[in-house]
């Protein structure tokens, strides 16, 4: 019942104030968010490749109001990408992006947004890397479809996000189920009227489970975004039925949450990759970490009020 209640702080300026400038509230979420910088994110990408894990990487900040943001959103990634080239990391190290940080809520948004993420596409392709577009509210997504299939006409290895709680997904898995796709499922973070999403946990989980299914039994990539232990089972039960290999699907999991389970599965010959966001403008991603899992929210709490 809370992360309704999260999600809609996550888009008020007055929480936002109140949020920030709570004593406590940076070292909470450096749990989530292990830099604002990329020269200080760049070690962490590291330590994880090390490990036997993989990344993507976000650069946080979706909610720009001009086109002068959208230019400085696609500088950062190609800084990024820079930074990636020198460490050689190949694909051990995608990148993930939000078009709405890439202008496409501005006037001729559409447009703005693909021009902006092609050179990152581009950029990231020449590394031996590759790019994934996160899904945002279900108003922007016709948008982010047009555009990923555009630029899967020369970077085929572009992937996509579903979330499992809109009533759309099903058939939009069973377009992308094809050869070459990467798709990456997850439950959904942002809030959704009744009309256009589940609302009741028990639906939203059956329904990754059969948006999962698709996935599996189809010819692309699944990309399994859940920190759920039941789903991550069902997952492995889904991929061994559809006779998968490991490596043809990966796990994602948050920086910061569960990360004994990361190396647990990397461990075990999965491909395990870490989203790893970074940058000055978290509050809307660590407002959606929150509304996530109650765990999150109380871990946030208690250090509100324990701490001197």
């Amino acid at each position: 019942m809370l992360g309704p209640l999260i999600l809609a702080a996550s888009r008020s300026d007055k929480m936002r104030k109140i949020v920030s400038a709570a004593p406590v509230t940076k070292p909470v979420v450096n749990r989530f968010i292990p830099g604002e910088t990329v020269d200080q994110v760049i070690p962490i990408v590291a330590d994880l490749s090390q490990k036997g894990l993989e990344v993507t990487l976000d650069v946080v900040g979706e909610d720009i109001t001009t086109v002068e943001q959208s230019y400085a959103a696609r500088d950062a990634y190609l800084e990024l990408i820079e930074h990636l080239k020198e460490l050689e990391l190949g694909e051990k190290a995608e990148m993930s992006v939000k078009l709405s940080m890439f202008g496409q809520s501005l006037e001729g948004g559409h447009e703005l947004a693909l021009a902006n993420v092609r050179p990152v596409v581009e950029a990231a392709a020449a590394i031996g890397t590759t790019v994934t577009l996160d899904a945002e509210d279900h108003t922007t997504l016709d948008s982010m479809f047009a555009i990923h299939e555009e630029l899967r006409k020369d970077f085929p290895q572009t992937g996509c996000v579903i979330q499992a709680y809109l009533f759309r997904t099903e058939a939009d898995a069973r377009r992308l189920a094809a050869a070459g796709s990467r798709v990456r499922i997850v439950k959904g973070a942002y809030k959704e009227p009744a009309s256009v999403a589940y609302q009741d946990k028990a639906e939203i989980d059956k329904a990754y489970v059969r948006i999962l299914k698709t996935l599996m039994d189809g010819e692309g990539y699944p990309m399994i975004g859940s920190h759920d232990p039941r789903l991550i089972a069902i997952t492995q039960e889904l991929a061994r039925t559809a006779g998968r290999k490991l490596d043809e699907y990966e796990f994602q999991m948050l920086y910061g949450i569960r990360s004994e389970e990361h190396l647990r599965l990397a461990a075990e010959g999965h491909r395990m990759r870490v989203y790893t966001a970074y940058g000055t403008d978290w509050y809307g991603y660590f407002m959606r970490r929150l509304a996530e899992k109650p765990a999150n929210l109380l871990f946030f709490v208690r250090s509100m009020i324990t701490k001197n």
